[in-house]
């Protein structure tokens, strides 16, 4: 409650600091104005041409009336939108951060697995970063941890992770025979004090990808809600099966012990059910519950092919066959034969397993945010890694119509940033518009925006971004990325010590 009112406090003096400027007698040289573009915020409805001053790292000014700048930028014509935050990311490099800045975004998370050694990932991260970068805890991770069996694994782990580039892949290697073990009682004691330990590092959350370890024990994974709900710390889940079932299961864990759920990529978590997902959800919240979800514009999903989500079984539960399988490291669908192949050496597939008429549903819905579920780079990675947000403008407001533009805005930047503010603080000046907010600003054309990545394709920058500001500094100028600029910083959970 302190650090929450010490925020508000701060903001506010930070407001009161601004409007004293503005209303000076000397004019004020803003080190940055954006000229004359189309303003959106989508916490007040402002949809307006104004002029924005920047002064370090806040939005100082928005006014009809002219500003004075060290450096003026002409965005007549453009849409000027908070930064666009994705929750849900795997890549943790600025090789996917090149990509994430032409779809607009100013900070990604990877808040469905989490991140392993937390703390010594967010040192590495520090002054390299293009954007903002944060990670909730790895429970997966952390129950690995928990058990003596694996003490010399985890050592070797250690090591090799302070000498090569953190990675999910590295990660779901290494701790993958842990998957099928049941824990003693006393390993998971360790697992929750575990838990505990990564959050005072900076864990933004639990991250709770239970559809990977589908075997894991009930009554474990009550406890860790239980312990979420008790620290007040927001659980990420990829449900245990893509289906109703799996929902369910996690929205009683919930609604069980009062944790605060949020549930990933909804589309591929309950396909054709959809509709009754989203339904059960707003039941919930009317009823008090804090549960919340996210999707990605794509009608694939993308996994690693020696997950247990390939488990026999799969195509019935996941209604797919093998020819509804592409395989990135080279873009052909597959076979028997070249499935059972892959599936032992291990790699990514992408999944195509959605109808268009399921993503149109979920972006309907007031309610979902848009989050990519990026993967890392590859050349033929699935194109929601570098396409997500720019597809939601193009294809869904500017063609299709499926929504306007200041929802999309909304669900790319403030429902994500109001969603995390209670766990994240700094979230709180993220998302938003107005004066005093963190001048993290996505500048885009919107008669032209388009993602570029495609299945058949691989990777490609999207078009029509034409500036990105991260903590008042420029990072994306006329559709480039500046070279030598790393102003992302971390954004922390509140438990860090």
């Amino acid at each position: 409650m302190k650090k929450v009112l010490s925020t508000f406090l701060v903001v506010t003096i930070l407001s009161i600091s601004f409007q004293t400027i503005l209303h000076a007698q000397s004019p004020i040289v803003y080190d940055i104005v954006l000229n004359g573009g189309r303003v959106i915020d989508p916490e007040t409805k402002l949809d307006a041409i104004r002029n924005v001053g920047i002064l370090q790292h806040h939005i100082a000014a928005i006014s009809t009336q002219p500003l004075k700048g060290k450096e003026i930028i002409d965005v007549s014509g453009l849409v000027v939108a908070p930064g666009f935050i994705d929750m849900h990311v795997h890549g943790r490099s600025n090789k996917e951060q090149e990509f994430q800045l032409h779809d607009g975004l100013t900070t990604t998370l990877e808040l469905e697995w989490g991140i392993e050694f937390l703390k010594n990932w967010y040192a590495s991260r520090e002054s390299k970063a293009l954007i903002n970068y944060g990670a909730s805890v790895c429970w997966p991770f952390e129950r690995f941890r928990a058990m003596e069996k694996y003490k010399d694994k985890l050592a070797q782990f250690y090591q090799s992770s302070l000498h090569s580039e953190s990675s999910l892949e590295n990660l779901f290697n290494t701790i993958g025979a842990s998957y099928t073990d049941t824990l003693t009682t006393d390993e998971t004691t360790k697992m929750l004090s575990n838990i505990s330990q990564s959050l005072s590092e900076g864990g933004i959350g639990i991250g709770v990808p239970i559809g990977y370890l589908p075997k894991n024990n009930p009554g474990e994974m009550l406890q860790v809600y239980q312990l979420a709900a008790e620290k007040k710390a927001l659980i990420f889940s990829h449900v245990r099966e893509a289906s109703i079932i799996g929902i369910q299961e996690a929205m009683a864990d919930a609604m069980l012990t009062g944790a605060s759920l949020h549930i990933v990529h909804i589309n591929s978590m309950s396909l054709s059910k959809i509709q009754l997902a989203l339904d059960m959800i707003e039941r919930a919240n009317k009823k008090g519950f804090d549960i919340s979800t996210e999707m990605y514009p794509y009608t694939a999903a993308s996994t690693l092919l020696q997950s247990a989500i390939f488990n026999e079984g799969w195509q019935e539960r996941l209604g797919m066959n093998y020819g509804d399988l592409q395989w990135v490291a080279t873009g052909e669908r597959l076979t028997k034969e070249t499935f059972d192949t892959y599936r032992k050496s291990g790699g990514v597939a992408i999944m195509h397993m959605m109808k268009p008429e399921w993503i149109k549903t979920g972006l309907a819905n007031p309610k979902i945010m848009i989050a990519s579920d990026g993967m890392p780079y590859a050349a033929m990675a699935h194109p929601r890694t570098a396409g997500t947000f720019s597809r939601v403008l193009g294809k869904y407001v500017r063609e299709e119509k499926v929504i306007d533009l200041m929802t999309a805005i909304g669900k790319m930047s403030y429902l994500p940033a109001k969603r995390l503010e209670s766990i994240a603080p700094s979230m709180h000046h993220k998302g938003r518009m107005q004066v005093g907010a963190d001048a993290d600003i996505s500048i885009f054309n919107i008669s032209t925006i388009t993602d570029k990545a495609s299945f058949e394709k691989g990777l490609a920058f999207s078009e029509g971004m034409e500036y990105v500001l991260v903590n008042g500094k420029i990072v994306l100028k006329n559709g480039k990325i500046l070279n030598n600029t790393y102003p992302g910083q971390p954004i922390y959970g509140k438990f860090k010590k």
